[in-house]
């Protein structure tokens, strides 16, 4: 049940009928404590589940800067700010993190926004440029805490709270049993633990692939084929590992993207478009996909190569079988390999075929679009557009995301071409756009 002092938040636009037992927990117990621990898996929902009570604290005539959240990523930041966007609250958030331009977040909060989202070593820099003033902050939010100290934010995450002397509500977050830090300032916290029951109730099957070859890749190939053509994280250690399974998978006719740490920013961010509209259905990927991205709807996960840590295999996993829907991992290895302790002893085996075929292509292709809602651009303006001057039809357009200065749609494959050149001199909304083929 929601809580009555969030009823005025839009669950229809985040896809949300009711909330599960872990957010109305969390919810009820972040409204009612000052010191929350919110331990869930990924995939479970923790976003929404801290995000729908701070829609209650928040004031909206207080015109300063109120709640704080911190996370290790940029991606995570970025998720995070679209789920709030999402609820329609009214309140204004700004998204903070390294690579992202300055001045433009500087701009940002010359009105300053009720709630910040950013990455430690950018919020600490505002902090001590003084792009916006602390003191009614309120209520600092530690999302992926673990991650956050593994890369090795501690000193930046510590001097933070050291500048937020208002503080009364501290919540930290994170997908597994992590050791609370000490720099947190938590006395007696309220811990919510669903990682223990994810365990006991989840939908993950877990299934062993044996190569016959030490060269894996043939084995990924077959692999892929038996799966067919379904939405498929293959993780690896390294990002070399990453970039050169994407180009032999590239070589046998399967569109594969990879991502990684060292990527820009915009590539990253449309890498993981392409892979969430489905222009693409396989991601090689390292770690830092494993949680925190808005990457929905896998179907499969790979273990190309097993991670060194048990923590990192369960985040790798929690990337399927979310909110306890069924998913599997398939854990490829060479007959010789043996395995570390964190898998299980028993395990499913699939064989795979002597051969089996390629995966379709994709029906679907991104197409860019060189404006967006500071072009007074929208999703409908978008759609309307393609189909009247493009002659496409509903079924022809997919998942359209628009941002602040650029859009991108996904279409029909086999409708593009004839498309491009029928809007090739339209305007859209009186004025013209570049719309071609997203690199």
């Amino acid at each position: 049940m929601i809580n009555p002092e969030n009823r005025s938040v839009n669950l229809d636009g985040l896809g949300v009928a009711e909330l599960n037992a872990m957010q109305n927990e969390a919810n009820d117990a972040i409204l009612q404590n000052n010191e929350v621990v919110l331990l869930s898996p990924t995939g479970s929902g923790k976003t929404l589940a801290f995000l729908l009570p701070i829609a209650g604290i928040l004031k909206p005539d207080v015109q300063q800067v109120q709640c704080l959240i911190v996370v290790p990523t940029r991606e995570l930041a970025l998720q995070i700010e679209q789920v709030w966007r999402k609820m329609s609250t009214g309140l204004k958030v700004t998204c903070c993190y390294g690579g992202h331009d300055m001045p433009t977040e500087i701009r940002s909060m010359v009105e300053p926004p009720a709630l910040i989202i950013g990455t430690p070593g950018r919020i600490l820099d505002h902090i001590q440029r003084k792009s916006f003033t602390g003191k009614e902050i309120s209520t600092l939010i530690l999302d992926e805490f673990d991650k956050s100290l593994e890369m090795g934010f501690q000193e930046e995450m510590t001097d933070i709270i050291r500048n937020l002397r208002g503080l009364k509500k501290r919540i930290l977050v994170s997908a597994t049993n992590a050791k609370i830090p000490s720099f947190a300032g938590l006395k007696a916290p309220v811990v919510i633990d669903y990682v223990n029951e994810k365990r006991e109730k989840s939908g993950l099957t877990l299934v062993q692939v044996l190569s016959d070859k030490k060269d894996k890749i043939p084995a990924l190939v077959k692999l892929l084929g038996v799966l067919g053509a379904e939405a498929t994280l293959i993780f690896c250690n390294q990002r070399d590992s990453v970039e050169q399974i994407s180009a032999i998978l590239k070589e046998e006719g399967i569109d594969c993207a990879f991502f990684h740490g060292k990527l820009e920013q915009e590539d990253r961010e449309r890498t993981l478009l392409r892979f969430r509209n489905g222009s693409v259905r396989y991601l090689a990927a390292t770690d830092l996909a494993a949680r925190g991205l808005d990457i929905p709807d896998v179907r499969h996960v790979i273990h190309f190569e097993l991670p060194m840590k048990a923590d990192e295999f369960t985040h790798r996993n929690g990337r399927t079988a979310r909110m306890m829907a069924e998913g599997t991992a398939y854990i490829l290895t060479h007959q010789d390999e043996q395995l570390p302790d964190y898998i299980p002893a028993r395990l499913k085996t699939l064989d795979l075929p002597a051969k089996s075929p390629v995966p379709p292509v994709s029906e679907w292709l991104t197409v860019y679009i060189s404006g967006g809602k500071k072009n007074k651009l929208n999703k409908m303006d978008i759609v309307g557009f393609l189909i009247q001057k493009g002659q496409l039809e509903k079924q022809d357009l997919g998942l359209i995301e628009v941002k602040d200065n650029i859009s991108f749609a996904a279409v029909k494959r086999n409708k593009v071409k004839g498309m491009l050149s029928l809007i090739a001199t339209e305007k859209m909304k009186g004025k013209k756009y570049k719309i071609e083929i997203a690199r």
